[in-house]
């Protein structure tokens, strides 16, 4: 006889693997309670759900995903840090200030006279006999302005202020990430939830099976072998449950982590949350694609890039060009603090570099190659966004089919079970024949789990490839 209850052995690694969503059995496991199979707590043999925690349910999975997940801090500190260094960059359009004070000993030759020095410094100062040395007093500042570089620092700043849109775009695209993966998380761990009820409303079946064999082998209906065949299920029924239960309380932790409160270690309970249909689910695929290039927030990002490299490429090619910068000082300095002499600086500053080496040159060449490589990879991203709509949308499709071929099968093999038991307890059935009818019910059930749950899973992800919450 085959093992009572390999479905439910087999689903656990499937969903492990596969992203979920609610994948309740509630239109099966319901009437199979009235139909056939006894309410667990009239069997003190089997083992009772450990006390439930605090429910938690999909939208408060994925806010605490949000607020916690420290994947998207990263990415929240990665855009803070662009932010820096944009306006690093705008920093070099500004005036630059710059307060002095200085002090200086100075010691020379006798003699007479006022050096040409720049105001504030020790050779403005007149020299008389100061081989002893002199003590020189200077407070200050200076100033600088750009005036114009055709355009390096203005682009290099609006490059920059591009790379913040496009860091502020990959962090929401982090943030659905995140979402994603903790309704993934969820609706496998509700999945895991529904397997470990068949599995124990199984083992409850089996063991009224066994009650039955018990009665009918003791007045001699049937031959003990029943009997041992019944104990044997009632053993795998027992395995069957305990690795469901286990497979429970690892797909919890895995959300836990998911939402970024591993500490929790799946110390809750799983609501009966669902996902709503997505709008256009069923509609041409098409008219999903246009949406999802409308909303994704990778083409934003790598929109910004490509920008950004514009402007860089634009920003290096006018260092080919001079750059004419204003400065300006004004002092206070003498040799003694009661006698301080104003001295000041005006002037203009025109700075060619005409010739690097070819250093400006290759420096565009790889700006552009850049910018090459960023269109690229929007292509690249146009594609996968197409595969990833296709996917989840044909996805939904075969799950809906499943689900309802999954519901006819739960409905027959239930039939084929009462049949079987009808049997079984007139005496003109087999312990083999309700063992059989029992697998079949128990497996029905299991695929229609798993068809709820490919359903609810491809419905996430195409939210997900729409760029949608």
């Amino acid at each position: 006889m085959h093992p009572p209850f390999a479905a439910l052995l087999a689903i656990p690694t499937f969903l492990q693997v596969a992203p979920a969503n609610r994948a309740a059995h509630a239109g099966s496991s319901a009437p199979a309670t009235t139909a056939t199979v006894t309410p667990t707590t009239a069997f003190p043999d089997v083992p009772p759900r450990p006390p439930a925690g605090p429910v938690i349910r999909l939208n408060d999975a994925v806010e605490t995903g949000l607020q916690n997940q420290p994947t998207l801090h990263q990415a929240m500190a990665q855009t803070r840090a662009q932010q820096g260094r944009a306006g690093q960059a705008k920093a070099g359009l500004l005036p630059q200030l710059t307060a002095t004070a200085s002090y200086f000993r100075v010691r020379g030759a006798a003699g007479r006279g006022t050096a040409s020095g720049a105001a504030g410094t020790p050779s403005a100062v007149a020299t008389s006999n100061n081989s002893a040395g002199v003590d020189v007093y200077s407070f200050g500042g200076n100033a600088s302005q750009l005036l114009w570089d055709f355009g390096q620092t203005y682009n290099r700043y609006r490059a920059a202020d591009r790379l913040v849109e496009s860091f502020e775009a990959t962090q929401r695209t982090t943030s659905q990430t995140v979402i994603v993966n903790v309704r993934n998380a969820y609706f496998t761990a509700r999945a895991q939830k529904d397997l470990e009820t068949v599995a124990r409303n199984t083992l409850a079946n089996q063991l009224r099976h066994l009650a039955q064999t018990q009665g009918m082998v003791s007045v001699g209906t049937q031959p003990e072998i029943a009997l041992a065949q019944a104990r044997n299920d009632v053993a795998s029924a027992r395995v069957s449950l305990i690795n469901a239960q286990n497979a429970y309380d690892v797909s919890k932790a895995q959300l836990a982590q998911a939402m970024g409160s591993g500490s929790d270690g799946g110390d809750f309970e799983i609501g009966d949350d669902e996902l709503a249909p997505v709008e256009g689910e069923d509609g041409a695929p098409e008219l999903l694609f246009d949406r999802a290039m409308k909303n994704r927030p990778e083409l934003v990002a790598l929109a910004r890039q490509n920008e950004s490299q514009r402007l860089t490429v634009r920003s290096i090619r006018g260092a080919y060009w001079p750059t004419l910068t204003a400065s300006g000082g004004v002092a206070e300095t003498g040799t003694d603090l009661g006698e301080l002499g104003l001295a000041w600086n005006v002037g203009m500053t025109l700075a060619w570099p005409f010739y690097q080496g070819g250093l400006t040159k290759n420096q565009v060449r790889e700006a552009e190659a850049n910018l090459d490589a960023t269109q690229a990879q929007i292509d690249t991203t146009k594609l996968a966004i197409r595969v990833d709509v296709q996917q989840a949308s044909l996805s939904i499709r075969a799950a809906k089919a499943s689900k309802i071929a999954a519901e006819e099968a739960v409905a027959n093999a239930r039939e084929r079970l009462r049949l079987a038991e009808g049997r079984y307890g007139a005496g003109v059935g087999s312990i083999i024949e309700l063992g059989d009818a029992q697998i079949a019910f128990t497996n029905a059930n299991a695929q229609l789990v798993q068809a709820q749950f490919q359903l609810a899973s491809a419905r996430a992800n195409l939210l997900a490839a729409l760029g949608q919450r």
